[in-house]
């Protein structure tokens, strides 16, 4: 069978960092409208203080990820982007390097391969409301 390609674009609107979305619902629509019942779905935050990543999203593992980034790049320490720059968001390219800008999700029977209690979300980390896009690309058969 030959592999093909699906290729679009969501967009979120996130608040001041670290904002927190939920996005599991908008890629398995995505998958859907591809087409494409086993393969890979790659993902990609356009934007160098946005992240994405998979975790539980629910109230408290949302709150104890805040609290952790913020603890790694803590928003008010001497950054030289800010020195350089004295945008005040030195700490919000930080936390989005760790975290890292891109998933790679197996796609089984037409839906993202997660876990029971594992979505995927999308997280601003700027000092200020982002609109963010998440290239999103599903490849398979």
């Amino acid at each position: 069978m030959a592999l093909r390609q699906h290729m679009a674009t969501i967009t979120v609107e996130l608040g001041v960092g670290p904002d927190i979305y939920d996005v599991t619902g908008e890629l398995n629509r995505v998958v859907a409208s591809a087409g494409i019942r086993d393969g890979v779905l790659a993902a990609s935050v356009v934007g160098s203080t946005g992240s994405i990543t998979t975790i539980e999203y629910e109230p408290g593992v949302v709150e104890d990820l805040k609290r952790a980034v913020n603890r790694l790049a803590p928003p008010g320490d001497d950054y030289a982007h800010e020195q350089a720059w004295h945008d005040g968001n030195g700490h919000s390219h930080v936390q989005a390097a760790l975290l890292g800008p891109a998933v790679q999700l197996a796609v089984r029977d037409g839906r993202l391969l997660l876990g029971t209690w594992q979505q995927v979300v999308v997280i601003n980390h700027d000092n200020r409301s982002r609109r963010r896009p998440v290239a999103v690309t599903v490849t398979g058969s």
